[in-house]
């Protein structure tokens, strides 16, 4: 009987907690917080700049976003809110809404507050446009708000209704009505009320008028139409319903896979990003050079500019000559993190003289302001031309509740003054980035210019938020600036500064990532009977094409003894149920597939997939599989039951159990050769095993 789950929140004890049990609700119940205590307290200043854009609300922010959670700044936006999503199963596609109107004023008050909060209003096609011409008075507005004027009764709200309600430009319909001499509120109820139920979009209403309006208020409400007293509050209503539709469109979107998801690095790239951070804290420094921070990028496929080290002016002369003119040349310095504020950068050189003295400039400035130990040398590197591109921050900083936070936004050296930035909590996939990117005022700069390669921008914050996640040992990290061009080299790193947590802090007590990582300790090589290799791991949500292929390969017998009845293919392929199996929570259920990859076409295919669903309340879990057709009696099964097994050993499960139909005997035998304890009754058997 639950619609809409509204929260009062002060704070949140365990942050993966929350965000998991919130993630499993979001997409079937709405979810609407109110957080007190939004005013930002005076913090530390960080070592990076990183550190001081990911404010704390900002954070709250994206973690709300990342898991489907509606936030709302006022009570009675909450208590509205959770009223029109229990009465509205349509949700916007978008914000663009449609004003219909018999009073100019409250439309032009309705399209204030529809824009200010985000929204716009829907142009009207030419098709609505000569519909309406026939069906209105020859001066009504042609154009949206469509006021219909003050004489507009009934019938003539009807037409317009009826004109406006299937445009394809529009996202939703806000009927406004204002008490008239021709006006009959409770009969335009009436008839709003029976249009509503054929409507393709949300409608919301505003019935003006107090007492002179409350039957037909009365009507709507009952009929499930969200109605206000006042136009300016359904807009903003209407923009909030966009807003978390768009939230969960983004939670449930199929990403583009990211090469393999950076789940096979290599072992060389493990050992020289090992070899970085063992060598800093052997030498007692937090902060890496600047060299060392850009091979750790490099590591992730993130785009770094050639640098080289020069500890004396003849040297740095020699790698300028090296590179070709024109050069930067750059402090390098184990206590100093940020080089332009202490004048350790000199640009467009274009020759021998001119890195000799900037050489023994920055070296005479470092060595008399800050002592002998902050000047180790400079670095040189190629002078990039910056007139086509623009320069972005890309960083992570720790949050103390929700762990590791990724950050993007206008770079340079006027990020703190552009202050254009926007948080997201990692892992990131390719839908995720883009988000990312759209909550800056930088994204319709980058949009207006085709040239601009945003989809790799999307994979390069993919490998960003891979490389946060996978090397705790890192504190802080800034790529600032990012050039982004149009032509080559598209994306590179020009400057990078990475600060690490000291050797003597035990990784353990630091926040743990407020959603899990993708499991890759359950990724496992293994052979078919056959010989066929195949990759044993954990599912993703990238794999949803991959699925889609797989259940075009079951039998109808494999699909009922899965499911207890037969599914047609087209609901088994269902996005809206795929999104279920692909894009889960780690931390609620497991899920491998076997993956065979073709070396020669280099396509993947899913042979198999086991599921292991924890139970609420127990400690325990359920299993099932389904294996292809053709690639069953090959020890896949049995393989895939082994390997669930073993995560639930891992995961602290103290039982795992299954219902499986009588006539399923191979299942039976499975479970039974893997220790099981079979229960038989006429209606199933009942498989469970005990964990140690």
């Amino acid at each position: 009987h639950t619609h809409s789950i509204v929260i009062y929140m002060e704070s949140i004890g365990d942050a993966r907690s929350f965000l998991s049990a919130a993630r499993e609700v979001a997409l079937t119940k709405p979810m609407i917080v109110i957080k007190a205590g939004r005013t930002p307290q005076a913090a530390e200043a960080a070592v990076c700049h990183t550190g001081t854009l990911a404010g704390r609300d900002a954070v709250l922010d994206a973690a709300f976003r990342r898991c489907g959670v509606l936030r709302v700044d006022q009570i009675s936006d909450l208590f509205d809110l959770a009223e029109v999503l229990a009465k509205q199963t349509r949700r916007p596609q978008g914000q663009r809404l449609t004003i219909i109107t018999n009073a100019g004023g409250p439309g032009v008050l309705a399209t204030d507050a529809l824009v200010a909060t985000g929204g716009e209003l829907a142009t009207l096609s030419a098709e609505t446009l000569a519909t309406l011409n026939q069906c209105l008075p020859s001066h009504w507005s042609h154009r949206n708000p469509i006021d219909i004027l003050e004489d507009a009764d009934p019938d003539r709200y009807t037409h317009a209704i009826q004109g406006a309600m299937h445009d394809p430009n529009s996202d939703g319909l806000l009927v406004i009505l204002s008490p008239q001499a021709m006006t009959n509120p409770t009969q335009t109820a009436e008839r709003l009320q029976q249009l509503a139920k054929s409507a393709p979009k949300p409608v919301l209403a505003s019935w003006m008028g107090g007492a002179d309006v409350t039957q037909g208020e009365m009507i709507l409400n009952q009929a499930g139409i969200a109605t206000y007293r006042y136009p300016d509050a359904a807009s903003r209503l209407f923009n909030a319903m966009g807003r978390y539709s768009y939230t969960l469109q983004a939670l449930y979107e199929t990403p583009a896979l990211v090469d393999d998801g950076g789940h096979s690095r290599d072992r060389s790239d493990r050992a020289v990003i090992a070899g970085l951070v063992d060598q800093a804290l052997a030498e007692g420094r937090s902060l890496l050079t600047e060299l060392e921070a850009k091979a750790m990028l490099r590591a992730y496929g993130i785009p770094a500019v050639e640098s080289s080290l020069a500890t004396t002016a003849a040297a740095a002369m020699a790698q300028a000559e090296r590179l070709g003119w024109p050069v930067v040349v750059k402090l390098v310095s184990p206590t100093l993190t940020h080089k332009r504020q202490v004048a350790g950068v000199r640009l467009n050189l274009c020759c021998g003289e001119a890195v000799e003295a900037a050489f023994a400039d920055i070296a005479t400035t470092i060595t008399s302001q800050y002592g002998p130990e902050a000047f180790t040398g400079v670095t040189v590197q190629p002078m990039v031309q910056r007139q086509q591109g623009i320069e972005l921050i890309l960083g992570s900083s720790l949050d103390p509740q929700f762990g590791p936070v990724i950050v993007f936004g206008a770079g340079g050296s006027q990020v703190q003054l552009l202050q254009d930035s926007a948080v997201a909590l990692p892992p990131l996939n390719t839908t995720l980035a883009r988000r990312l990117i759209e909550r800056t005022r930088l994204y319709p700069i980058l949009t207006s210019h085709g040239d601009f390669d945003l989809a790799e921008l999307e994979r390069l914050l993919v490998r960003l938020s891979q490389l946060v996640i996978e090397q705790p040992r890192i504190k802080a990290l800034d790529i600032n600036p990012l050039l982004f061009t149009p032509a080559s080299p598209g994306l590179i790193a020009l400057d990078a500064r990475i600060q690490l947590h000291p050797p003597e802090l035990d990784l353990a007590q630091l926040p743990r990532p407020a959603i899990r990582p993708y499991p890759s300790q359950y990724i496992k090589a293994w052979q078919l009977r056959d010989g066929t290799p195949v990759t044993l791991r954990p599912i993703r949500p990238e794999d949803e094409p991959l699925i889609v292929q797989f259940h075009h390969s079951l039998s109808e017998e494999s699909v009922y003894f899965r499911y207890f009845h037969l599914m047609a293919l087209n609901h088994r392929i269902a996005h809206d149920r795929l999104t279920r199996i692909c894009f889960i929570d780690y931390d609620r259920e497991m899920a491998l597939v076997a993956d065979r990859h073709d070396p020669i076409s280099g396509q993947h295919q899913i042979l198999a997939v086991g599921r292991l669903s924890k139970c609420h309340g127990l400690n325990q879990a359920e299993f099932a599989l389904l294996v292809s057709d053709a690639q069953q009696h090959q020890g896949l099964g049995s393989e895939l039951l082994k390997q669930l097994i073993q995560v639930g050993r891992d995961e602290g499960l103290a039982a795992i159990t299954a219902d499986i139909l009588r006539q399923n005997r191979a299942m039976q035998r499975v479970c039974e050769k893997l220790g099981f304890r079979l229960t038989r009754s006429p209606d199933g058997t009942r498989a469970e095993l005990r964990l140690p």
